[in-house]
This record gives structure tokens, C-alpha cells and sequence, in this order.
């Protein structure tokens, strides 16, 4: 059973007798209560359960639409999920609602059950109502951006309003000087243990000295601290200034808060820190964020690589230098082979998706890239349009293959904006 919601069935005046509805309604129960539905009598019954509208009947576009707007006045944004059947009338409504509601600037989809014993649709329906919660997740988010993005990310910094209108996440600026205040109050003791933890846990330690791993313990603890203090769910830090000012890096911190579960990205990148906890959510993996280093485009192949991965996600992990800088500490982890989904997100108003599958062919040790690295090959994606038409530079990385669901919940959420 996947993630719960009431369904509320709407007929038109000409039918709105309970015979008639339940006739209709009353053999699709089984498969609504299986993709995890509760039947509603009411708007009013469905607290804080997402609705879906089930349209018994033609005819019922205006009442579907003052049900929305009476949602709309008490606050719930949800994309609109509206179920079909194939009898009376009820597609040709329910095409007419969503197109209307689409102008008018709302998200939602229609989910066509062809039967009650329509497996198929119930898994479209559940997946659906699962995309809806993740809609609600994200709307819900606090996204600390640690210090301003990285000079060079210039098409990945858009503003909080962006952010908050087209994605729903609230972003909070954390002063990166705050962090520094931070990083130099963690105690000894604190930073020694997360030292402890990344040695113990490597197969070599090849450039960092104990000092390195004592400031990289000292930014991990730092980090945590705000998160905490701040409430976030996410966060990304103008890393470098790290780099120059204190001469370490938040590679490890980054990777240990993946891995406790808080979505951290590097250089203040906010569109990949955004598609991070979208893929956290909506798939359950553990993402990682990447340079696009290589490409052959008629291969179809692209290496990716970067100096912090999450520990969760490799065989095994060296501790090495922070490849541009040669400083501090970084992580060259060995991923697994096997299916992985890339994703990323951009355009004026984080409209666009660049979503990709293949499979990790190869893992990597050049010493002229960053530290960890692996070899896409994809069969599922275009990697000219990278090429042609980019998003901007990070890509996100997600064991498995859930381009379908990226792209179904993208055209569900952000519809006629585009997902590649």
C-alpha cells in the first residue's frame, strides 16, 4: 500500500443519487483502498489527507473546480489528481478539468483506470498520490544556503522566490561567516571523533595528515550544529571559501550529512541541492552530486566525478587531498556498477529537467579529476542535449532506474515545462 489519500467521488446533478454513484464507484473500491485510498463523504473528511477526485460523470468540471478552489482557500496547494473510469463521460470531464485547471496555473494529472481490476492504474494511481506527498515534502522544506553560490555557478543561482514559487522549498541564508564561528568553537573532542570515524572506516589515508582530518572533523561538527540550530532539511555551502580562508574542505561533512539523512551540496548550487531532496523523496536513494568531467556523445558514455560522496553509497573509500586545491581532505570512494538515474534541474525558473538512465561501467583513479569517479553509459537520455542545451553544470546521481518516475512526477507537478 503506498502513501495514504481520501478520494472524494463527484457526480453531476443529473446522477448525484447514491444508487447511481455507488454503482459506478462501488466495484473500483477494492483497487482505490489497495493504491491506498479512503473514501470521503466531504472535502471536510479529508483533514490532512491529499484528495482525489474520482469523476463519476460528465458534466462535473464546475463542481471539481469549486472543490479545488475550497482547498485553495484553506491552504492545500496539491497538484490535482483526478481519477477516469471508462463509462459515462467521465474522461472527456476529466481531460476538460485538468486542461482548465493547467491554465490556470494549477499542477495534477488524470490517472485513467480502464477497471476495477486495472493493476497497471493502481500502481499509476498510488505512484501518483506518492508524488503528491513528495509535492507536499518539498513544499515544506527549509534549504539553508551557507554563503552565496560559488562565483562560477552562474546560471545556478536563482533567487529565494524562484525557489519557493517553483519548487516549494524555503531558502534560508546563512551567513558563511557563521560557519566559520563555528567550525573554530567545535571542541577538540568533537572533531577528533569524526576524524576517528573517517580513518577507521578508509582503506588508505594517502595526502591528509592528522591536522587535515582534525579541520575536516572540525566542519562536519560545525555543519551539523547548524542544521540543527536552523531546522533544515537541506543545506549547500560555498565550500571553497573553506578552501582559501581555512585551508580544509567540507568534503566529509557533506558526505556524512547525506548519509545522516540532511541533503548537503557543494559550492552553494541550489537547483542540484533542490534535486537532491527531490530524489531523496520521491525514489528513496541516496543521491550524489557530480561534475560532468568527460563525454562521448556517440558512445553515449560521460564520466562523472567529485571530491565528496556519501560513504553510504561506495564498496570502499580513500581518503585523498581536495583535487583542485591539493588541500584538506577528500573522498575517492568506489561505486558499485550497475543501473543509476541522472537528473538535473534548471532554466530561468528551475522549470526544466534533464533526466537520463544507463549503467556505471567503470569506477576511476585519474589524478587529473576530481577524486571519485565513474563512467555512465546511458541508454536512456540524450547526452547531446547536455551538449546543446544545458541545465547548468552538477548532475545528480541515484542508484537504479527511475527515469519513468521522474519524468511522470515532473510532468505531473511542473506541466508543459519540459523534461528531457
Amino acid at each position: 500500500m503506498g502513501v495514504r489519500f481520501g478520494y472524494l467521488p463527484v457526480a453531476s446533478v443529473l446522477a448525484d443519487d447514491p444508487a447511481t454513484v455507488e454503482r459506478i464507484v462501488g466495484p473500483y473500491g477494492p483497487l482505490l483502498e489497495d493504491a491506498g485510498g479512503t473514501r470521503l463523504g466531504s472535502i471536510e473528511e479529508a483533514g490532512e489527507l491529499p484528495v482525489a477526485f474520482f469523476v463519476v460523470t460528465g458534466g462535473t468540471e464546475g463542481i471539481v473546480l469549486g472543490a479545488v478552489e475550497q482547498l485553495r482557500s484553506r491552504g492545500v496547494v496539491d497538484p490535482v489528481l483526478l481519477i477516469a473510469h471508462p463509462s459515462n463521460n467521465s474522461l472527456p470531464a476529466s481531460l476538460e478539468t485538468l486542461a482548465r485547471l493547467q491554465r490556470d496555473g494549477s499542477a495534477g494529472r488524470v490517472v485513467y483506470l480502464g477497471g476495477p481490476a486495472d493493476d497497471a492504474g493502481r500502481r499509476t494511481l498510488a505512484e501518483a498520490a506518492e508524488g503528491v506527498a513528495v509535492a507536499r515534502v518539498l513544499a515544506g522544506a527549509r534549504v539553508g544556503r551557507v554563503g552565496e553560490p560559488s562565483d562560477w555557478l552562474v546560471a545556478s543561482m536563482p533567487d529565494a522566490q524562484t525557489v519557493r514559487s517553483s519548487w516549494g522549498p524555503e531558502l534560508v541564508d546563512v551567513p558563511i561567516a557563521r560557519l566559520f564561528d563555528a567550525v573554530a568553537a567545535t571542541p577538540d573532542a568533537a572533531a577528533l571523533a569524526e576524524a576517528d570515524r573517517l580513518r577507521t572506516g578508509a582503506r588508505a589515508c594517502v595526502e591528509p595528515t592528522e591536522h587535515d582530518l582534525l579541520e575536516a572533523g572540525r566542519v562536519v561538527a560545525a555543519l551539523r550544529g547548524i542544521v540543527r540550530e536552523d531546522d533544515l532539511d537541506a543545506l549547500t555551502v560555498r565550500c571553497f571559501d573553506l578552501v582559501l580562508r581555512s585551508r580544509t574542505t567540507g568534503c566529509a561533512a557533506l558526505a556524512a550529512l547525506i548519509d545522516e539523512g540532511v541533503i548537503a551540496g557543494c559550492e552553494g548550487d541550489v537547483p542540484s541541492t533542490i534535486a537532491m531532496l527531490w530524489a531523496q523523496h520521491l525514489v528513496g536513494a541516496t543521491p550524489w552530486m557530480a561534475n560532468p568531467a568527460r563525454v562521448d556523445e556517440q558512445g553515449q558514455e560521460i564520466v562523472l566525478a567529485h571530491c565528496t560522496v556519501p560513504l553510504s553509497i561506495v564498496e570502499s573509500y580513500r581518503l585523498r587531498s581536495h583535487f583542485e586545491s591539493g588541500l584538506g581532505v577528500g573522498i575517492q570512494g568506489a561505486m558499485p556498477l550497475g543501473p543509476v538515474t541522472l537528473v538535473r534541474i534548471g532554466g530561468a525558473m528551475l522549470e526544466r529537467a534533464w533526466i537520463a538512465e544507463g549503467e556505471i561501467v567503470a569506477t576511476g583513479e585519474a589524478e587529473d579529476l576530481c577524486r571519485t569517479q565513474v563512467t555512465v553509459r546511458v541508454d536512456d537520455g540524450d547526452l547531446g542535449e547536455l551538449l546543446r542545451a544545458p541545465l547548468g553544470n552538477h548532475l545528480v546521481v541515484v542508484r537504479g532506474r527511475h527515469a519513468t518516475r521522474f519524468r511522470a512526477w515532473h510532468d505531473m507537478v511542473r506541466p508543459g515545462a519540459g523534461a528531457a
